[in-house]
C-alpha cells in the first residue's frame, strides 16, 4: 500500500538515531574524582573550576567520525562574563564524505562480549559449534526490534568503570569504614578508581581475638578478586608489627601469615591497618593487587582499638604525579618545576613532579640546603625544596685561599647555589599538567654584579655569592573561592670579584640562597559605594533626654 511505502521511505530519509550520547564523552578527563585544568567537558568540573579556565582543549566532542550525520557536542569559554563561563551546545555534524555508515543496525557489534569459557558442562556443546574447520560468526536472530538482545552481562568483572565495586569470590572487596558512628562497618565496598582511606573504632575482647575475623589477616586476603578469564590473588606485600608502645618494626619476611592469638593475657598480630593497592591496565582490568599490614599487640584492659584503612590504584607501567593543589597552590606543598627538552612542543612530564628533599637530578626547583658545618664545598648536592608561600633562606661560609682557583671556583658554587639541571618553567597551577603548554611560566634568569652596584671597576674573574628566586603568584577566579597561581618566577645570581690574595692569608665568603613568595593581587573592590559624609553641627539638645 503506499502509506506503507511512503513510510518505509521516510524511516530511510530519516538519520538513524544515535547511538552514542556525545555530551557523557570527555576524552580530556584523566584525573579521576577530579576537575582537569582546561577540560571543559569534565563532569567534576564546577562552575568556580570553568571560570579559571583560559581555553577549551578539546572544543569539540563527537562519536563515530564514520557515520553520515552524528551529534557533536561544541564547547567554548565566554570570557567576557565576569566570571568567565563555559558555554555548551550540540549541534547535527554531517559528514562530507560520500563512504559513510548511515546506520549502525548490527547492534551486536556495539559492545565486546567476552568469549565463553568452557566447563565440564558445556564443552561438548563448544566443540559441536567451534570444532568444525569453519564456524559461522553471524548471530542466530537479526530482529532489531529487541534491544536486549544477548546484552552483556551485568555482573561483567572483565572491565571495570569508575565506581565499580571491585568484586571478589564471595561478594566484594571490603574497606571497612565508619557510617553512622565511629564503629567499623564491613558492608563499605571498595570502589575502582577511587583512592580512600578511612579510619573506625572496632570493640575487642582478649579473650576472643583469636576468632574476630576483622582482627585477622585472611579477613582481608582470603577471596580473590574477579578479573577477565581469571581471578586475581591478594599478595602480602609487608608486614609491620606495633608493639604497646606503640614502636613499629618491618618484618624482613611477609611470606608466613600471622594469626592473631593470645599469648601471656595478650593479643598480639592482631590487624590495625590495612593498605590495599591495586594495579590495572589502561583498559580497566585489575592484573595486580597487594595488602600491606600493620599488626599490633592488644592488652586486656583495652575494650576497643582504632583501625586505619587505605587503597590506591596505579596505572601499568605509570607513575603517578603528586598535585600540590586542584587547582590553585595550597600553602606548604612543593612547587612544580619542569624543563623543556629539544624538540618537545611541551615540558616534559617525566621531569616535573613534587619536589623532594634529594639532589635536583630530576630538574626539580630547589634551593641549598643548609649542613651542620656551613661548608660550601661540602654541601654540594644537598637541596630542599621550595615550598608555595614560605619565604626561605639558607647558605653557607666559603673560605678562600691565595691557591683557589677562580674559574673552577666560579662553576662549583653555580652548582651549589642552582643545582643540577635548573629548570626552565614552573607550574602555575598545583594540578597543571605538561601538556597544557599555557599553564607553564618560563622562570627568568638574571644575573647581576656587585663591582656594578658599586660602581667600581669591573673584575676579569667573578664568582657567584647569592641565588635569589622571585614568585610572584595572584589570587585568580572567584572572590569566594580564590585559587593560588603563580604568573611569574625571577632566578637573580649575585656575583663578586675574587681578588688574589697574599700568600698564607685567608678570606671567608658568605653564600646565601632565597626564596620570596609576592602576592600581586589587586585589592578587591567592595559591591557598594561609600556613604557620602555630611558636614554640619547638630544643635546641643538634639540626643534630649540621652547622653
Amino acid at each position: 500500500p503506499a502509506d506503507i511505502r511512503d513510510a518505509a521511505q521516510a524511516r530511510v530519509r530519516s538519520p538513524p538515531a544515535p547511538v552514542t550520547d556525545v555530551a557523557r564523552l570527555c576524552v580530556c578527563d584523566l584525573l579521576v574524582a577530579q576537575c582537569d585544568i582546561n577540560c571543559c567537558c569534565d563532569p567534576d568540573c564546577s562552575a568556580e573550576d570553568f571560570s579559571l579556565f583560559t581555553s577549551c582543549s578539546v572544543p569539540v566532542v563527537t562519536g563515530d567520525s564514520q557515520l553520515c550525520s552524528q551529534k557533536a557536542a561544541v564547547y567554548s569559554l565566554d570570557v567576557e562574563a565576569n566570571p568567565p563561563e563555559r558555554i555548551f551546545k550540540i549541534i547535527d555534524q554531517v559528514n562530507p564524505s560520500i563512504f559513510c555508515i548511515h546506520a549502525t543496525n548490527y547492534k551486536q557489534a556495539l559492545y565486546l562480549k567476552s568469549p565463553e569459557i568452557p566447563t565440564p558442562e558445556n564443552f561438548d556443546q563448544l566443540l559441536d559449534k567451534f570444532g568444525g574447520a569453519t564456524f559461522s560468526t553471524e548471530p542466530d536472530s537479526w530482529n532489531l526490534d529487541t534491544d536486549a538482545q544477548n546484552p552483556p552481562d551485568a555482573n561483567e568483572t572483565s572491565r571495570y568503570e569508575y565506581g565499580v565495586p571491585v568484586q571478589t569470590e564471595d561478594a566484594f572487596l571490603r574497606l571497612p569504614s565508619p557510617v553512622v558512628s565511629s564503629w567499623c562497618s564491613d558492608a563499605n565496598p571498595a570502589g575502582f578508581l577511587v583512592n580512600q582511606a578511612t579510619k573506625c573504632i572496632r570493640s575487642v575482647s582478649v579473650e576472643k581475638c583469636d576468632s574476630i575475623q576483622a582482627l585477622s589477616m585472611l579477613f582481608y586476603i582470603n577471596s580473590s578478586i574477579l578479573a577477565s578469564v581469571f581471578q586475581v590473588n591478594i599478595t602480602v606485600q609487608s608486614i609491620v608489627v606495633q608493639s604497646l608502645n606503640g614502636m613499629r618494626t618491618l618484618l624482613s619476611s611477609s611470606d608466613v601469615l600471622r594469626l592473631p592469638m593470645v599469648l601471656d593475657e595478650l593479643c598480639i598480630n592482631a590487624v590495625l591497618g590495612v593498605n590495599y593497592h591495586i594495579t590495572h591496565t589502561d583498559t580497566g582490568e585489575i592484573i595486580e593487587a597487594a595488602a600491606a599490614f600493620v599488626l599490633g599487640t592488644i592488652s586486656k584492659e583495652t575494650l576497643s582499638i582504632e583501625q586505619s584503612f587505605e587503597i590506591s590504584f596505579t596505572q601499568e607501567n605509570s607513575q603517578p604525579v603528586p598535585l600540590s593543589g586542584n587547582p590553585g597552590y595550597v600553602v606548604g606543598l612543593p612547587v612544580r618545576a619542569g624543563f623543556q627538552p629539544q624538540g618537545y612542543p611541551f615540558p616534559a612530564a617525566f621531569l616535573f613532579a613534587a619536589l623532594a628533599l634529594s639532589s635536583n637530578k630530576h630538574s626539580q626547583l630547589t634551593i641549598l640546603h643548609s649542613t651542620s658545618t656551613q661548608d660550601c664545598l661540602a654541601a654540594q648536592g644537598a637541596r630542599a625544596p621550595v615550598l608555595f608561600g614560605y619565604n626561605m633562606i639558607s647558605g653557607c661560609k666559603l673560605r678562600i685561599t691565595a691557591a683557589t682557583k677562580c674559574q673552577p671556583l666560579a662553576q662549583t658554587l653555580l652548582d651549589v647555589l642552582k643545582g643540577q639541571n635548573f629548570p626552565e618553567y614552573v607550574a602555575s597551577f598545583g594540578n597543571s599538567q605538561a601538556q597544557d603548554v599555557l599553564d607553564w611560566v618560563p622562570i627568568t634568569q638574571l644575573h647581576i654584579s656587585e663591582q656594578m652596584i658599586s660602581h667600581t671597576l669591573q673584575s676579569s674573574c667573578q664568582i657567584p655569592v647569592s641565588l635569589g628566586i622571585e614568585v610572584k603568584w595572584t589570587k585568580y577566579g572567584s572572590l569566594v573561592n580564590p585559587q593560588a597561581r603563580i604568573v611569574n618566577v625571577t632566578a637573580t645570581i649575585t656575583t663578586t670579584p675574587l681578588k688574589q690574595l697574599p700568600s698564607g692569608r685567608e678570606r671567608i665568603i658568605p653564600v646565601t640562597s632565597s626564596v620570596v613568595f609576592t602576592d600581586t593581587s589587586s585589592p578587591a573592590e567592595p559591591s557598594y559605594k561609600a556613604w557620602p559624609t555630611i558636614d554640619i553641627k547638630l544643635p546641643f539638645d538634639f540626643f534630649y533626654p540621652f547622653v
